[in-house]
């Protein structure tokens, strides 16, 4: 039997979240991580999507079949029975702008031995979410892709003894080398260059030769920038925000979905807009959008974007 070949594939920890938000009076539990939220829209957006992961023995059943039902390959997540899945406690302000992070439960980090023996990818995202994937693995996962994509957020995250998350720990650089589409916040991009002006933090990263850069801007957009041209892409309005996590997955999940379909750059940006737009009007991973309401979203903020 000939390995599948994904459209997306991404790597990280899955994470049980615990989620505290200003309009309920008490925490909901929700299956999180990078992965989750990444490969839900790339099925959403009719892209094959698969999973190289690591959890524990406390890893509800429940979850992975609800992904499998959704079509998702889960070859490369490996259990181990006798280990702890990551787990964080996420509580929110009251305007949704900040979140307090902690980590509760950590499970041990991926090592090429963790990795499957799986078809290429067309796009494969590390999505780190706590310092679980090394310089040498994501070297070694690039001889499977096509387009390499990274983001920086959990390798960048420092954990206190009482687990809250700060920022921010030391990342090997080495990385970016690797990497074809780098996408983070603005925070975490001033943290990773030592740049608080958006242009000097790009110029940073292409410098590593980095083709393609996405910097999420929350409530006014994102930044794009190809070859150094700088594009920005509109937030998309919508309705009330309820959840805002997953948002930045969800933006580089269809992103990537559309970028292997040979799509124009902005356009791309656009889809993810619409995606993380339709994502953070409800709760979870379960919110994210249909394919039609991404598209019909993702047209309206590219005619905005060109009109600019």
């Amino acid at each position: 039997m000939e390995p599948s070949i994904s459209d997306v594939s991404v790597v990280g920890h899955f994470s049980v979240d615990s989620i505290l938000l200003p309009s309920r009076p008490h925490a909901f539990m929700m299956l999180g991580g990078s992965v989750t939220y990444v490969s839900l829209v790339t099925k959403r957006l009719e892209g094959n999507a698969s999973i190289i992961s690591k959890v524990g023995g406390d890893f509800p059943e429940a979850y992975l079949w609800w992904l499998r039902e959704e079509g998702i390959d889960l070859t490369g997540v490996v259990k181990r029975e006798t280990e702890q899945t990551t787990r964080f406690e996420l509580e929110y302000s009251s305007d949704l702008a900040e979140r307090k992070l902690r980590l509760k439960g950590k499970a041990s980090p991926i090592t090429i031995d963790d990795l499957p023996k799986v078809g290429h990818a067309k796009a494969l995202h590390i999505a780190p979410i706590d310092g679980e994937i090394s310089y040498d693995v994501a070297e070694h996962l690039k001889k499977y892709a096509d387009i390499l994509s990274f983001d920086p957020q959990g390798m960048l995250r420092a954990f206190d003894e009482e687990g809250n998350v700060h920022c921010c720990a030391p990342i090997d650089r080495r990385l970016l080398s690797l990497v074809n589409v780098y996408k983070s916040s603005l925070e975490e991009t001033t943290a990773l260059t030592g740049q608080t002006d958006i242009k000097p933090a790009l110029k940073a990263i292409h410098d590593f030769g980095v083709e393609t850069i996405i910097i999420t801007l929350g409530a006014k957009g994102a930044v794009l920038s190809v070859a150094e041209t700088i594009y920005n892409v509109p937030a998309c309005p919508g309705n009330p925000v309820v959840d805002p996590t997953g948002a930045g997955d969800v933006f580089i999940g269809a992103f990537l979905t559309e970028y292997t379909r040979a799509k124009d750059s902005f356009w791309c940006a656009c889809v993810g807009s619409a995606a993380a737009s339709l994502v953070v009007e409800g709760l979870g991973p379960t919110s994210i959008g249909q394919k039609e309401e991404i598209y019909r979203r993702a047209e309206c903020i590219y005619e905005k974007g060109i009109k600019q």
